[in-house]
């Protein structure tokens, strides 16, 4: 159990089901109502039937550990989920404002982003606020270095990445070439790190090269759009020959916020330095006198698009929180309403000096 990351803090969650008879284990898989379980007995195929709560937050998920049956039943259950330490989430694109967790107890959230077409920074900082909110370290993988015509444009590209993802360490690696692949192969050794990106960012590959063996299904981007099939199609956690395991994931399309004001303001951390220093407590740094955000802004201090980009986030994810959140949705529309009616004064005003 030890190569799957148990340790004495879990032993000691799990002794209340030890007197019961249950065996611990740790979700590898989860397909169907099924899961596969890895135990000290082996890989068990159990029913989640038990632990299937109205609260989607709370649905098995590959990474948790579980207590399920001993030997002997058919089927098997899972009895219990033991408390997670960390849980990537984001929401659903439904229009039930539901979260999704994607992996749980992670140690690593390895955001994998190809450099075969032009770099989406607003979608690293999306991945980022919602690596920092789930407790685990980020760390940013720039996939397909080899395909970079050059040093210095590589070099480039990773400082531009440097500047979005504050406290993030960034990585150029090429599983094709090898190069990088035994520093991520460090950084994945030390506990459980779970691999996100779009399709066609090369994680099946990426994680074949950490794994030294063919174990995911690869297959080629597309030459008109770079993008890729979706060869991984469930959560797979897999044990790497270095140490530590490794949760392979799907192609993400959508990647929405789910309570991650935490999480925003750590990706966007000289913004929220700046906030400080505003003269208003809640400034909202659009028109505000004595704004230290927009006065960065304009100086050049700030980039335009970082701060677009923290207000885009920042508004999204009040948006996702007050649609579960009744008072809060209360209290943002009054917010919306006073900040309408002091524009319109404003404009008023300034209707009158020009008359």
């Amino acid at each position: 159990m030890q190569p799957y990351g148990w340790d004495a803090d879990w032993e000691a969650e799990f002794a209340p089901f030890a007197g019961q008879g249950l065996l611990p284990g740790r979700v590898v898989r989860v397909d169907r109502g099924l899961c596969d379980v890895v135990t000290s007995a082996g890989v068990v195929r159990a029913d989640t039937e038990f632990v299937v709560p109205r609260d989607p937050m709370k649905v098995v998920c590959t990474g948790d550990w579980v207590a399920v049956d001993p030997a002997g039943g058919d089927p098997r259950y899972v009895r219990t989920l033991l408390p997670r330490r960390t849980a990537f989430v984001r929401s659903t694109s439904s229009k039930r404002s539901e979260g999704q967790i994607l992996a749980a107890n992670v140690d690593h959230v390895i955001v994998a982003v190809p450099l075969t077409g032009d770099l989406d920074l607003g979608r690293i900082e999306r991945f980022l606020a919602l690596a920092w909110e789930s407790g685990a370290q980020p760390l940013v993988v720039l996939t397909k270095a080899d395909l970079v015509p050059d040093a210095v444009t590589l070099s480039y590209l990773v400082q531009d990445v440097e500047t979005t993802a504050p406290g993030v360490p960034v990585l150029s690696v090429s599983a094709a070439t090898g190069a990088g692949v035994d520093v991520l192969a460090a950084v994945a050794a030390g506990g459980t790190s779970v691999l996100l990106g779009q399709s066609g960012a090369g994680k099946s590959t990426l994680a074949n090269a950490l794994l030294g063996e063919d174990v995911m299904d690869v297959r080629a981007t597309r030459d008109v759009d770079g993008k890729g099939r979706h060869t991984t199609t469930t959560r797979n956690l897999l044990v790497l020959p270095g140490g530590g395991v490794l949760i392979d994931t799907p192609g993400l399309r959508g990647v929405g916020l789910w309570d991650a004001q935490t999480g925003v303001g750590q990706v966007f951390a000289e913004i929220e330095e700046l906030a400080g220093r505003c003269r208003f407590q809640d400034c909202a740094h659009i028109a505000e006198p004595g704004c230290a955000v927009l006065a960065a802004a304009e100086s050049g201090e700030l980039s335009e698009r970082r701060l677009d980009s923290y207000r885009k986030l920042m508004r999204e994810n009040q948006w996702i929180v007050a649609k579960t959140d009744a008072r809060l949705r209360t209290e943002l529309r009054r917010d919306w309403k006073r900040k309408g009616a002091e524009g319109k004064a404003a404009m008023e005003a300034k209707r009158g000096r020009w008359a």
